[in-house]
């Protein structure tokens, strides 16, 4: 295979390594010391992302999509974004539920950790999605352009082989712009996680508003179904973006009138 990453591909993906680091720690810093929030709740964040979503969901997916039914959702696009849009929206809400159900009890005083946990449930899945793989990109971008593409591939067979040869290419001929898109999204990202964080407090403090718990999971499954479809369909990666962002911005706009009834 030849070819090598383009330089510009690379600073880019340094780039969006770096944010989905730094926005996380920035927002935790914001929050713990510009408005008083307290640390808990960020760490309670990060540790429902990882079992729920990590573990637990991904568990659930290792079992269904390995059956029958599964090879017939992953062979229609649409029920595919259905499947993966609820389930997502199910275990990651749920687990706000039941962390601000018990876990976060005696936080519920200050209405400000609900934005807190918001930051470490979506940081904890930026570091994860974006930052562990724009590390293991950029590693794998110096070897090629290094020349020593034989070496990720030498150990590997068959199936392996082919998905490594697969990645290999598209780090060769992926638009550098788009290794910035992926900060882009997980800004999106964490502004959903804040959002749907306060819907899902509010839904537990507030008498009368369980509502608010399955809306969550409703918005949730909202914008994981709509990229999966347009992902699937081909639609440009800018304009996945742009709805996304529209699709976030009016969950986050619903979220702080919620907000100022506090106030």
């Amino acid at each position: 295979m030849n070819g090598t990453v383009p330089v510009l591909s690379i600073v880019f993906m340094i780039i969006s390594c770096a944010f989905s680091f730094c926005l996380p720690i920035a927002l935790f810093l914001y929050l713990r010391f510009v408005k008083k929030a307290d640390i808990y709740p960020f760490f309670a964040g990060c540790t429902v992302m990882l079992l729920f979503a990590f573990i637990l969901e991904s568990g659930a997916h290792s079992l269904v999509l390995s059956s029958p039914a599964g090879t017939v959702i992953k062979g229609n696009l649409w029920l595919y974004a259905l499947y993966g849009g609820f389930m997502a929206g199910l275990f990651e809400e749920t687990g706000r539920y039941l962390a601000f159900s018990f876990a976060l009890k005696k936080y519920r005083a200050k209405n400000v950790n609900a934005l807190m946990y918001g930051a470490g449930h979506g940081g904890f899945e930026a570091a994860v999605i974006l930052g562990v793989t724009s590390i293991n990109n950029i590693a794998w971008s110096v070897m090629i352009n290094n020349g020593r593409i034989a070496e990720l591939t030498a150990a590997l067979t068959g199936e392996q082989l082919a998905q490594a040869q697969q990645s290999i290419n598209l780090l060769i001929t992926t638009p550098s712009y788009q290794f910035l898109m992926g900060g882009l999204e997980r800004l999106f990202a964490i502004i959903l996680h804040i959002s749907l964080s306060v819907l899902v407090w509010f839904a537990v403090k507030w008498e009368g508003k369980l509502y608010l718990y399955p809306l969550a999971i409703l918005f949730h499954f909202a914008v994981d179904a709509a990229a999966v479809v347009l992902s699937g369909l081909g639609v440009n990666v800018i304009v996945i973006e742009v709805v996304i962002a529209a699709i976030t911005a009016a969950v986050a706009l619903f979220a702080r009138s919620l907000w100022r009834e506090t106030m």
